[in-house]
């Protein structure tokens, strides 16, 4: 041993020591929770087939085949059920607060703790209903008291959506709009909450100039982060708002059929092909479904002719919950049923939406990524999907969610897959 002592082999050899020892304690490490004999499906990591999940301290500890459950506090039996990282939707309204009919820190926007979970959303975005002015108000009595993670997309209005508080003409209420929409405003409170803050938002402005829409794309471009549009621009035009995006915007509503947006698919039934070449360019589309930005006339042939979204948002908020909406996973089931291939109905829930709001961090099961876990089940049988339009399709597939984690918790067990046994004593 005197040779290793003064040579490089003994350095060699007590680094071998530290790694053995270490993996020792990894091996060693207890488990909080288990998941077993699932399918797990994790695109980053290139992971599609069965493997255990373990979790340790909020955080992912190991995916393998086989994991050893000696020791572990709680054993998930996910046979026949998805386990996927947490969904992610990108489009939601949920300042929620006590102001009737508005929706920053009002009554339209929802509580998302209420509706997250049993959907298998651990991640939820709001769309702009908060804007410089009232973002702190908005974390301090939202954000900061959800379990649910909420991310942002900042309004360039003030006030995000809140609407004009006193009567005003049409000129002085777009002069008004314009002096609230401060690009150095927005920019700055971007940077005050970074962490929060994942885009600066564009829509519902009556006005007939583009001067919203340029300030917004320059507060994005000035913190690097996406534009997210939302249509509600009734004087510019589809063709307009796409040619002004940068790839990586997201523009949202994106199979709407209403008389304030030119639709995507024409009226012999073709994607226009400005709108394709805008994909092709790199601009992502957001299903946005809400109460009325959803139509089946729109979304089947788009998706029969390649203008697939990139992610499953909902427009979440009072009046398009109960709707044809449902939840994200009923507008999931809705895309398995359209024709959508499974995996590519799985990409979309997590994965993608967390790339194109810049948050790599999430929506993977990488080991030492915070545990946000959803184990779905596939049901087959009769079902109905219903559209903005009161349309109905009906499918033989629904997801529904068995059990939700959220940061190494289980916040929702649909069959008790998490309690233990009564054994009837």
């Amino acid at each position: 041993m005197e040779h290793l002592r003064k040579g490089r082999g003994w350095e060699r050899l007590v680094l071998l020591l530290i790694m053995l020892i270490s993996l020792s304690g990894l091996r060693a490490q207890k488990l909080d929770i288990l998941i077993n004999n699932g399918h797990v499906f994790d695109p980053k990591n290139g992971i599609d087939g069965q493997m255990d999940v373990g979790i340790a301290d909020g955080r992912i500890a190991e995916v393998a085949k086989n994991i050893e459950s000696e020791g572990a506090k709680k054993v998930i039996d996910a046979t026949g059920l998805y386990i996927i990282p947490g969904l992610i939707d990108i489009h939601t309204h949920v300042f929620v607060g006590p102001k009737a009919g508005k929706f920053a820190d009002g009554v339209n926007s929802v509580s998302p703790d209420d509706f997250s979970f049993k959907a298998g959303v651990t991640t939820v975005v709001d769309a702009g209903t908060s804007g410089w002015r009232n973002f702190p108000k908005f974390k301090k009595q939202v954000i900061d008291r959800s379990q649910t993670r909420i991310l942002a997309f900042l309004n360039i209005a003030a006030d995000g959506i809140s609407g004009t508080e006193v009567e005003l003409t049409k000129i002085e209420k777009t002069r008004h709009d314009l002096d609230e929409m401060d690009v150095a405003r927005t920019v700055a409170m971007i940077r005050e909450y970074p962490d929060y803050i994942v885009g600066v938002k564009i829509g519902h402005f009556d006005g007939d100039t583009w001067v919203p829409f340029d300030r917004a794309i320059e507060a994005a471009s000035e913190t690097d982060r996406p534009l997210f549009v939302e249509c509600h621009l009734p004087e510019y035009s589809l063709q307009g708002q796409l040619n002004r995006m940068r790839p990586g915007d997201i523009i949202t509503h994106s199979y709407e059929h209403i008389t304030e947006r030119t639709p995507v698919v024409d009226d012999q039934g073709k994607v226009l092909p400005y709108v394709l070449k805008a994909k092709d360019r790199g601009i992502l589309f957001d299903v946005g479904h809400g109460g009325a930005g959803f139509w089946f006339d729109q979304a089947v042939p788009a998706l029969e002719q390649g203008l697939w979204p990139n992610s499953f948002g909902t427009d979440l908020h009072r009046f398009s919950m109960n709707a044809g909406m449902k939840d994200m996973l009923n507008l999931m089931s809705k895309y398995l049923n359209m024709g959508m291939p499974l995996k590519e109905v799985l990409f979309r829930g997590s994965w993608y939406p967390a790339k194109s709001i810049e948050r790599e961090d999430l929506g993977n099961l990488s080991v030492g990524a915070v545990a946000d876990v959803a184990i779905l089940g596939l049901e087959r049988g009769k079902f109905g999907f219903v559209d903005a339009a009161n349309n109905r399709i009906e499918g033989d597939r629904k997801f529904t969610a068995e059990v939700t984690i959220r940061d190494g918790k289980v916040v929702w067990d649909l069959n008790g897959l998490a309690a233990t046994a009564f054994d009837g004593k």
